[in-house]
């Protein structure tokens, strides 16, 4: 499952680091994200689950 766009996270990361300090992206650091962003969403599925509820919202991050 692809929900992690390299090139939106290095854009991402220009905007937050202007200085150019990090100027690239490695393909472990995509996977890792993406990884961790699949766990948030599957989380949030597990309570909104438990209250019986049929939506994820904000408040189950």
């Amino acid at each position: 499952m692809k929900i992690i766009i390299k090139s939106n996270v290095k854009k991402v990361v220009r905007e937050l680091e202007p200085t150019n300090a990090i100027s690239s992206v490695t393909e472990e650091y995509k996977i890792k994200l993406e990884q961790k962003v699949i766990q948030m969403i599957d989380d949030s599925i597990d309570r909104a689950k438990q209250n019986r509820r049929r939506s994820l919202q904000a408040r189950d991050l």
